[in-house]
């Protein structure tokens, strides 16, 4: 059955923008940006769409959008209605603690952009900082900020140091670190980023078209396809929170399993765990991890990982895709075989742009592994200093 709304699609523009899904009661149930607008709103009724958007459909009965002149617009006018209505599908499985945001420290001499999470936004009290926010993902606003460092220059080092850094040489910090700005001076660009910001590009461009025509045509001409060179597929999961598992073995008798937690790419060492292997056979690594797993799913209370990573290859993640299917788990794995030079491995089936999200993150994917691998050891040495003890 054709979706009532699917004939908004005719209207949609092929511009940036953000749209809005509303239930009967007018409640918006969820905010999206788009590079194309036309594009992104169109995946939202392709049948293999994931299953929490797809859930959100079937409540929508009205879709609207507002068109914008940029991405970086759009990100921002994203930010300020997700912060206005937190609708429920843009923070479901997460809560508040997990967003994105940006502080910056009006009072400071040289302030600068720092990104945070939204558990860290009681050490920036409003009486000293201007935060912005939430953004859904790190790597955005994070490349959005390099990109406006770009035309809008500020520093990252130590003020008065004596020494150029590194990016005053390549022409990205005005140079606080050699004395070669005023505060008063680097403030101004400061305060431009804060615009943008805040929301107020249209103010911010007559500004400079004013005082700084070639800062006004820098910042038109950013590239902000670099941004999102593509619209992200709806049939995958953003991959938000990723598990990382691995096995390590005392004496050939007691075996360990390390659970280590990334989430938008940085360690969250408060959610690691280590389990002791109570029924899997001695040396059998794919037994253990499937029952790590089965133990780990039987904790309702924990955050869903939106990807799993396993140190192995095909056999392995053949198993535990099998296997756990069968006990109605379904969650996303990949593998990394070290015997195919830290080659990627996929269950059977997963689309083309899956393979492709899970390569850019391969980096990632590999810091996962080498925590797994770390704590699933450090396990093992504190088994064997205990029996060391007895």
């Amino acid at each position: 059955m054709t979706h009532p709304l699917k004939v908004k699609l005719k209207e949609a523009p092929k511009t940036p923008g953000v749209y809005f899904w509303r239930n009967q009661n007018g409640e918006v149930l969820y905010v999206g940006r788009a590079v194309n607008l036309k594009n992104r709103l169109s995946q939202y009724f392709l049948s293999n769409l994931e299953p929490r958007m797809a859930e959100m459909v079937q409540q929508a009965v009205d879709l609207s959008y507002i068109q914008c002149e940029s991405l970086l617009e759009a990100i921002v006018l994203e930010a300020a209605n997700i912060k206005k209505y937190w609708p429920k599908y843009n923070v479901v499985d997460r809560d508040d603690r997990s967003f994105i945001y940006v502080a910056i420290n009006e009072k400071s001499e040289f302030p600068r952009p720092i990104i945070i999470r939204g558990r860290e936004l009681n050490k920036f009290p409003s009486d000293k900082y201007k935060v912005f926010g939430p953004y859904q993902a790190f790597y955005l606003i994070n490349t959005a900020l390099r990109l406006l460092r770009r035309v809008f220059p500020y520093s990252t080092c130590t003020p008065h140091s004596g020494r150029p850094c590194f990016d005053y040489q390549i022409g990205v910090c005005p140079g606080a670190c050699v004395d070669a700005i005023e505060s008063w001076e680097y403030k101004k660009n400061i305060k431009k980023i804060m615009m943008l910001l805040s929301g107020d590009r249209t103010r911010l461009l007559k500004k400079l078209e004013k005082e700084n025509p070639d800062q006004a045509r820098a910042f038109r001409h950013i590239q902000e396809v670099s941004l999102l060179s593509k619209e992200e597929d709806l049939s995958i999961p953003r991959l938000r929170r990723i598990e990382g598992y691995d096995i390590s073995h005392f004496q050939g008798k007691e075996s360990y399993a390390s659970m280590v937690v990334f989430e938008n790419g940085e360690k969250q060492g408060s959610e690691y765990r280590l389990f002791k292997i109570k029924d899997a056979p001695a040396s059998d690594d794919e037994r253990a991890l499937l029952e790590v797993l089965t133990r780990r799913f039987k904790h309702e209370n924990w955050p869903r990982p939106d990807l799993i990573m396993i140190d192995g290859g095909s056999p392995q993640i053949s198993f535990l895709s099998r296997e756990l299917g069968r006990l109605n788990i379904h969650v996303a794995m990949v593998g990394i075989s070290k015997f195919g030079g830290d080659r990627l491995v996929f269950t059977k089936g997963v689309s083309k742009n899956f393979k492709d999200l899970a390569a850019v993150l391969k980096p990632t994917l590999l810091k996962v592994r080498e925590e797994a691998h770390r704590f699933a050891n450090y396990g093992r040495k504190r088994a064997k200093k205990q029996t060391a003890i007895r």
